[in-house]
């Protein structure tokens, strides 16, 4: 076996199994019922129709890393059916359409695209030279990164005062689910707000989560959703995070106004404005790990998924994964060699240096350098990590694997893990040792996935 091939091509499967341009088409069809064509959309766990009849016409938006490649699949579902539509996509995440015109815009820092394409989408009937009426179905297409990519900040600040905050939030190790509650309070369009900019149309989401959970008001910041999160809250998570003293003041002074209700809150759950709005989940981190388990086994590897919902600090999970390969490899606990376990989730990073990396690759250099301390039971262990949308942070590389063999060449050649790990410079690393894992842009998001496998004994 080699086991950084087996680990790479366990990845792939994963990713391959969230493809959202076949997902959505088999997803999304048209039947035929007794009063006409319906649309229908059926997932494992739910069910939505819609008689054609009673629309005129059928639009698309929607905003995300892999949005383009579910406007593919929209497009080859409906067709002629569909009237025009506009998605936000991250720049170079584009599919080739026919119908539905692409918007490329910033992530994960927003960025001024960010924004004209957000007031675009927002003002969806009139950017396509119409005026959305009842009779409109407008289909959204939701995925991770849609927080970034669709910008509009709230009235009274600025596409620089939200771009500051986010920086100060990535930075601070807050949880996605955290950074968007803030988000949402500083936006025009999240937190259910752009269900309400298409009314009176009847809106139907089709969401791909890239969140830990699948929380539908956490994906992409929840734009068609109640938002259940508050002023108070997003002021709370500020300050915990040590980072409420560093906030543009115009963002303090907004987010203040809305905790003494100066400004409106978000849609609550209740709200009329959802009357005619319906989210679906149509992709999640759970089905990619169970394709990715597919693999290993076809690969002949005794395999266990662990769980979808790893979270916390990259660095102290890569501790985690060593110590249960160690188990394996020792004493064949929770599985015999060969053996593959199988995670996924989304982790986070606390900056303590100036280097440059994601979460991915710092877990795996975190695991590489723990590895090295101590060898002893890691001979036979390969892991890896990395995001399903092909970019760990702000870099081009999915994520990274590790192995002692890769520790010794990396030593042998002058590099220090430890060193990079201090200065969260694991791209440097892994370019310099040549454990990186490169995809290009995947157009999917769904997370990402960890792949630790354990060789038989020699």
């Amino acid at each position: 076996m080699n086991s950084r091939e087996d680990a790479q091509a366990i990845f792939r499967a994963a990713v391959a199994r969230v493809d959202p341009a076949p997902m959505i088409q088999k997803a999304v069809h048209v039947e035929e019922g007794p009063a006409g064509p319906v649309l229908v959309v059926r997932t494992e766990v739910e069910e939505a129709r819609y008689p054609l009849g009673a629309y005129d016409r059928i639009f698309a938006t929607g905003m995300g890393k892999a949005s383009a490649r579910m406007a593919l699949g929209l497009e080859a579902s409906l067709g002629g059916r569909l009237s025009g539509g506009l998605v936000a996509v991250k720049e170079g995440h584009t599919e080739a359409l026919s119908r539905i015109r692409l918007l490329e815009a910033g992530h994960p820092v927003p960025d001024s695209r960010s924004e004209a394409a957000a007031h675009a989408i927002l003002g969806l009937g009139p950017s396509l030279g119409t005026v959305l009426t009842e009779t409109d179905l407008v289909i959204v297409l939701v995925s991770g990164g849609g927080s970034a990519i669709l910008c509009a900040p709230a009235s009274g600040l600025s596409l620089a005062d939200k771009a500051a905050t986010t920086k100060l939030l990535l930075a601070s190790g807050a949880t996605i689910n955290e950074v968007n509650c803030v988000r949402k309070h500083l936006s025009a369009v999240k937190g259910g707000r752009l269900a309400a900019a298409l009314a009176p149309a009847t809106v139907l989401a089709l969401v791909l989560s890239d969140v830990v959970g699948d929380d539908l008001d956490a994906i992409a910041s929840g734009p068609t959703v109640p938002d259940p999160t508050s002023y108070a809250e997003a002021l709370e998570i500020l300050g915990r995070h040590g980072i409420q003293e560093k906030l543009p003041p115009a963002v303090l002074a907004h987010l203040g106004a809305g905790l003494a209700g100066g400004l409106p809150e978000t849609p609550k759950p209740g709200d009329p404005v959802f009357a005619r709005t319906r989210t679906l989940l149509v992709g999640t981190n759970r089905l990619a790990l169970v394709a990715a388990e597919a693999e290993a086994r076809r690969r002949g590897y005794q395999s266990l998924i662990l769980s979808s919902r790893i979270t916390g600090e990259a660095r102290e999970a890569a501790l985690v994964y060593l110590g249960i390969g160690k188990d394996i490899a020792s004493s064949g606990l929770p599985l015999p060699r060969p053996a593959c376990l199988i995670a996924g989730g989304e982790t986070t990073v606390t900056l303590r240096g100036k280097g440059k990396g994601g979460r991915n690759q710092e877990m795996a250099l975190a695991f590489l350098a723990a590895l090295g301390r101590s060898p002893k039971d890691g001979e036979d262990l390969c892991f890896l990590s990395a995001g399903t949308d092909g970019n760990d942070g702000p870099t081009d590389a999915a994520g990274a694997l590790a192995d002692l063999d890769l520790y010794r060449s990396a030593r042998a050649a002058g590099l220090d893990p430890e060193a990079s790990l201090g200065d969260n410079d694991s791209y440097a690393f892994f370019a310099a040792a040549g454990g990186l894992v490169m995809t290009g842009p995947t157009n999917t998001n769904v997370c990402d996935v960890q792949v630790l496998l354990v060789r038989p004994r020699a």
